[in-house]
């Protein structure tokens, strides 16, 4: 089966089909990830994409259960340089094929990945049409101008009601997660740290989240433009303002996609980066502690710095290749969020105590 990948400059990638027979129009976008492909493919981050993976083999390990990130692949289609037909792990459960086509998901391999990651940082991320049917070159090109690209997705990436996750623990912190794509690993990392986590899908008002009497509320990843969730930041902003049963600031935290609507919520600005930080490996520096981190990222917008200075917010991280805000807390309320994962999946755990220190804050 023959794999492929439109660009919307004319560009062309033809190799090798796998996953499902099926055509596809998405953002072309990059991850450096050398391992986690299934937890990047079930993000609801990716929703509306198209991943080409850096690194040059995928499937090696196969596909299991446990380690989905949501209920479906939300990516669009994956292009990598090799496919492995044959996965050894005690875990592997089906091939990276099998699943593909089980979730009705198109996939190319055997085209020059370190190609087309070039193009992306040079040119920034492009629309394009991914494809393993019998297409022609005017007809891919016909298809990605006429197939618009969306940027409200955070709308249907969360889940599709309110609901407790977990066991109700009486000793526990009582958590609100405002859901705009969010994914199991943050979930599972807030129970661990001893929280009772009510789930709020997009759609959520301020009355609602706080009818729950939460001790903290937490704004999770998700899919698209922030300036696209102007609901959400309209209720935020009423939740930043808000306070608990017992008369205390309420704590916040966000992560993402949260980060960066709680800077809006604050009256601050985002804006579009090239080519975004996608994979495993960002380098992230503490401006009060001094300490630096390797950090797990996966966005396309980031916060403009001098936009939340100016509304009471502090830029307390920094990314180490670009400078961009990773991080920042608001100087009167118990309000803090940074732009990556600390909760990793895939990638390293160095700032796994963020979740810790939310708890300390509800406490408090």
């Amino acid at each position: 089966m023959e794999g492929k990948v439109y660009l919307e400059d004319g560009s062309l990638f033809a190799g090798k089909g796998f996953g499902a027979k099926k055509t596809c129009v998405g953002e072309l976008v990059f991850n450096t990830a050398m391992t986690g492909y299934q937890k990047t493919l079930t993000d609801p981050s990716y929703m509306g994409q198209v991943i080409t993976m850096t690194w040059p083999l995928a499937g090696n390990y196969g596909i299991n259960a446990e380690d989905n990130q949501s209920d479906r692949i939300y990516a669009r289609g994956l292009v990598v340089k090799e496919v492995c037909a044959a996965p050894s792990n005690y875990r592997c459960e089906k091939t990276l094929d099998q699943w593909l086509k089980e979730m009705d998901v198109p996939g190319v391999c055997g085209v020059d990945t370190r190609k087309i990651t070039k193009k992306i940082r040079q040119e920034g991320t492009v629309k394009c049409v991914i494809t393993t049917e019998d297409l022609n070159f005017r007809q891919l090109k016909k298809l990605c101008e006429e197939t618009p690209l969306r940027t409200d997705y955070m709308k249907e990436a969360s889940w599709a009601a309110a609901s407790d996750l977990a066991v109700y623990k009486e000793e526990n912190l009582n958590v609100a997660v405002l859901d705009f794509g969010t994914k199991r690993s943050i979930l599972k990392a807030l129970e661990q740290a001893g929280c009772n986590v009510h789930l709020f899908p997009y759609g959520f008002t301020a009355e609602e989240v706080l009818a729950s009497n939460p001790d903290g509320i937490f704004l999770s990843n998700g899919p698209g433009d922030p300036e696209s969730a102007q609901e959400a930041v309209q209720e935020v902003k009423k939740l930043m303002e808000a306070k608990r049963q017992d008369g205390k600031p309420l704590p916040m935290f966000g992560i993402c996609m949260g980060h960066q609507i709680l800077a809006l919520a604050a009256g601050g600005k985002t804006y579009k980066l090239k080519y975004g930080h996608r994979g495993a490996n960002h380098g992230v520096y503490n401006r009060e502690t001094g300490r630096s981190y390797i950090t797990s990222q996966n966005h396309g917008y980031a916060v403009e710095a001098e936009s939340i200075i100016l509304r009471d917010m502090e830029v307390t991280e920094l990314n180490l290749n670009d400078r961009t805000v990773e991080g920042m807390r608001h100087r009167n309320r118990p309000i803090f969020s940074v732009q990556y994962h600390p909760e990793a999946n895939p990638g390293p755990g160095d700032s796994a105590f963020l979740f810790d220190q939310f708890v300390e804050m509800m406490k408090k």
